[in-house]
């Protein structure tokens, strides 16, 4: 006798499904024409199908005993693992040796600037978030530092990039945001070491030699070198076994993302940053170009990025404290408004704006305000939060006094808030500022179609439009064909401070305009096919 299973499984198997069903019928309209980012909408739809909304999507429910520590646990495990792969994919588009080419540029971003931003965030956190010290405030800060890859990729890929933002641009973001996500390692535990043997007890050499040994020289140095090895005979494998003709086409396809699970597993379980291991990696596997020419017609790794993408954003929706926003009297709701929107407008972009001269990738003024503003907090935000999480519990165990337990605890409870909050602030204010520059583009636009079509009715104000046509002739269109959905954007053919790179497609609009009024497209394209006619 047939029966209705409603189980865990089958609920999470339908909604994920549905939900990527739902969004492919009309991805290209909510991408290309709207310009809103698949993590916001993914995220959104994880709050409406989450605990809070129809609770279909239940995340403690799915952790062993309902225990909040093992949700944890999920939670990080599995940002490790989508890191690790869309990691090694962002190694791999980036071109041959690319980080021994741009180490000045990676350098400046890694270095000065990432130090800045931990700074920054640390003081803007102890400033607003009452209870904390400002050891405290440096490890929550460090958490927010890096720019996050996922987010990165959502803004430098797709219609509104290639026409706005320069390819060198591009991966230059890619790169930082590839590279720091595993060099937040250090700024965290210097605060954590710092915090435990020199804030909790009057041991603080001992945590500076545990930094040293443990953070830098084994945990980054380590998965530095590993990254490389595995990555450099992952490759020499690769070459020999297609040059043998004993791998397929599936399996070369899908070879990148085995390396990042095999990197995210081993690293695991030696106890180094996968993260940055799996950066490395990718790198040091394309480093002769070979693999990703081959791939660079082929969709399986953006579909699979797509795919990582959708499903993280949409656990985080389920999965975010969002009821412990407003319903923390310690911290309120204000505060932490506060503290997000400072956040996004002082921990990246002044920084970048200073330094832009000293980075070879960022060429003027709007570059750098483009590299500032889009420095997005997501998925390795989250990851640092469970690491330190982790840590705070095992500190919890040690033998504290009343206070410090107390400390400890305020510290936890205010980690979870802010970098949750920082996030889903970042997810929404980085996936709307394309669609509101797109409105702000479109408003005057239509004001300005709507002046032309009140000349056509009215012959006095057509005459003094017609009167200046030299102006006017000056004028060029630099959108594409109006299928793509683009604004008209018309800049002075003479004015040379626009370093963004065009489109290809440059129309000369309103020449003729004897009539007084804008010319259409067709009848600019006509007009075009007439002019090449007669020559």
């Amino acid at each position: 006798m047939p029966t209705l299973v409603i189980s865990d499984f089958n609920i999470v198997c339908t909604v994920l499904g549905g939900f990527v069903l739902a969004f492919g019928l009309v991805s290209f309209f909510v991408k290309e024409r709207l310009y809103l980012s698949e993590a916001l909408i993914a995220l959104l739809m994880g709050v409406a199908l989450g605990p809070y909304g129809a609770n279909l999507i239940r995340p403690l429910s799915y952790a062993r005993e309902n225990s909040e520590e093992n949700l944890d646990s999920i939670n990080l495990a599995f940002s490790r693992l989508v890191l690790g792969v869309q990691l090694v994919l962002a190694g791999v588009q980036l071109p041959k040796k690319y980080l021994l080419h741009e180490w000045k540029s990676l350098g400046m971003l890694l270095g000065p600037v990432m130090t800045i931003m931990w700074l920054v965030s640390g003081t803007i956190v102890y400033g607003i978030i009452p209870g904390l010290t400002y050891v405290q405030a440096l490890a929550i800060g460090a958490c927010i530092t890096p720019t996050d890859p996922i987010l990165s990729n959502t803004i430098v890929k797709g219609k509104f990039a290639d026409n706005h933002i320069p390819v060198p641009l591009q991966r230059i973001i890619i790169a930082e945001s590839g590279a720091n996500d595993g060099l937040g390692y250090p700024f965290l535990f210097l605060a954590l070491y710092v915090y435990r043997y020199a804030s909790l007890s009057d041991r603080a050499g001992h945590g500076i030699s545990l930094f040293f040994t443990e953070t830098v020289l084994y945990t980054i140095l380590l998965s530095i070198f590993y990254g490389v090895m595995v990555g450099w005979l992952a490759k020499d494998l690769l070459h020999w076994a297609s040059e043998k003709r004993l791998v397929d086409r599936e399996s070369f396809l899908v070879f990148a993302i085995a390396l990042a699970l095999f990197i995210v597993g081993s690293c695991g379980m030696i106890g180094t940053d996968d993260v940055l291991a799996c950066f490395i990696a990718g790198n040091a596997f394309t480093l002769d170009d070979w693999f990703r020419l081959e791939t660079l017609d082929d969709s399986l790794q953006p579909t699979i990025d797509m795919l990582l993408n959708i499903t993280i954003f949409l656990w985080f929706g389920a999965v975010a404290p969002w009821e412990e926003f407003g319903n923390t009297p310690e911290i309120p709701i204000g505060r932490l408004l506060a503290m997000a929107i400072l956040i996004l407008l002082l921990r990246r972009p002044p920084i970048i704006l200073l330094v832009h001269k000293y980075v070879p990738r960022i060429n003027d003024l709007r570059e750098a305000a483009f590299a500032g503003y889009f420095g997005p907090i997501g998925v390795s935000a989250i990851f640092y939060l469970y690491v330190t999480v982790e840590f705070l519990r095992q500190v919890e165990m040690l033998q504290l006094d009343e206070s410090q337990l107390k400390g400890v605890q305020t510290m936890m409870k205010a980690t979870r808030l802010v970098i949750w909050f920082s996030v889903i602030a970042s997810v929404i204010v980085h996936g709307i500022t394309v669609p509101v520059i797109k409105l702000g583009n479109a408003i005057p636009l239509s004001i300005s179609r709507s002046v032309s079509r009140m000349t056509d009715n009215l012959p006095g104000l057509g005459s003094l439009v017609a009167r200046e046509p030299s102006r006017r002739r000056n004028s060029v269109s630099t959108s594409p064909l109006p299928e793509s959905g683009l604004i008209d954007q018309r800049v002075d053919i003479h004015d040379t401070s626009h370093s963004i790179s065009t489109p290809p497609r440059v129309v000369l609009i309103n020449e003729g305009i004897e009539s007084g009024r804008t010319l259409s497209w067709d009848e600019n394209l006509e007009r075009g096919r007439d002019r090449s006619a007669m020559e």
